[in-house]
């Protein structure tokens, strides 16, 4: 079914991606399990479509205002942009971004594949003086697990200045919350594990663009590497998608208050939060020990590496070896559900409290 572009964010996650509205058709495309397909159709086999895959694709590309292909995990979509660099380009990205990234920039550095540049995000001035020699910037705002935030217009332009390609990976705010590719850039990157599918049971990633021959040269390597999702996982995260602008704003809700509770916590240190979405890093006083009996002791709070799930969720992230060293050693990362905002702060605070030296 087409989609009104005139509709609001939150009506087209709801009815983008549906079939027509024909007499008994089913509300939702069914799951298609198929790995062949007759021939003399516009599919042919199983790794070049699949109708599942393409409403889940239609419904996440109107979101972002582009068109949309879908992966078997985040990290597949994000080879793929990368397998965009030609050998010995250069690579921008910010030196607190998601560890999976970066190793997968490392080895392929490591392989003389291309090379790397780490920067800070929040220098841009310095950024725009590093794209002059850019073949790609890679751009996270917020960063994981830091939560600075880019210039992503003012880079942009800079990069597509000096002829870079310029990628956001926009799994923490979402098209909800931020549409980077209304500041021109060329590629928008989802872990849809996280928010979009939002239930933590489904592996799953996404590339979105506006450009028809970019997205062609991208849907050309995942048909040849053959990095596709199954119809199940791309099913489930269109499901989870009906309700992202409803957990978002429950979850965002819920983060802005217990930013606020936080602050006056003798064993927080420091409260970083950018203003938006479920996402807070917090620095406890005591240090990493006193980080660990944290994520350890919590009832409610699971402890867990994930996040964008409709539970709240929380890990010191420098237990990770590949997190950067500049990431404060006792930083915890809240990802920050939908439960009752009074029962967070009750699990929360009684695991702080025993974290007071």
């Amino acid at each position: 079914m087409a989609t009104d572009p005139s509709h609001k964010l939150s009506t087209i996650a709801v009815t983008a991606g549906r079939p027509e509205r024909t007499p008994d058709a089913p509300l939702n495309t069914p799951i298609t399990m198929a790995a062949t397909y007759v021939a003399g159709g516009d599919v042919e086999y199983g790794r070049y479509g699949n109708p599942t895959w393409t409403a889940l694709e239609d419904a996440l590309g109107a979101l972002e205002g582009g068109r949309c292909l879908t992966f078997a995990s985040g990290l597949a979509a994000v080879a793929t942009v990368l397998d965009l660099v030609a050998a010995d380009g250069l690579v921008i990205v910010p030196r607190h971004g998601y560890t999976g990234t970066i190793m997968q920039l490392a080895d392929l550095e490591s392989r003389g594949r291309l090379r790397v540049q780490l920067v800070d995000i929040t220098d841009t001035e310095a950024v725009v003086a590093s794209c002059a020699d850019a073949a790609l910037v890679w751009l996270e705002s917020p960063t994981n697990p830091a939560l600075e935030i880019a210039d992503i217009a003012t880079i942009t332009a800079a990069a597509h200045e000096a002829g870079a390609y310029v990628v956001v990976d926009n799994t923490f705010a979402t098209p909800l919350l931020q549409r980077p590719l209304e500041d021109g850039v060329d590629i928008v990157v989802h872990s849809a594990t996280k928010y979009l599918a939002g239930h933590s049971d489904v592996q799953m990633g996404a590339i979105v663009t506006r450009d028809d021959d970019l997205w062609a040269v991208l849907k050309g390597r995942r048909d040849l590497v053959g990095a596709v999702p199954g119809p199940f996982e791309a099913w489930l995260t269109l499901r989870g998608l009906r309700t992202l602008h409803l957990r978002v704003e429950r979850a965002q809700a819920n983060a802005q208050e217990l930013v606020r509770r936080l602050g006056d916590h003798p064993a927080v240190d420091t409260v970083t939060y950018p203003g938006f979405g479920g996402i807070v890093s917090i620095v406890v006083a005591q240090g990493a020990t006193a980080a660990d009996l944290l994520c350890r002791t919590t009832r409610l709070w699971v402890h867990a590496t994930s996040l964008g799930g409709v539970e709240s969720s929380l890990e010191r992230r420098r237990r990770w070896k590949a997190e950067a060293p500049t990431i404060p050693d006792a930083l915890v990362r809240l990802s920050v559900g939908i439960e009752d905002v009074d029962d967070l702060w009750d699990d929360l605070r009684t695991a702080l409290d025993g974290c007071v030296g």
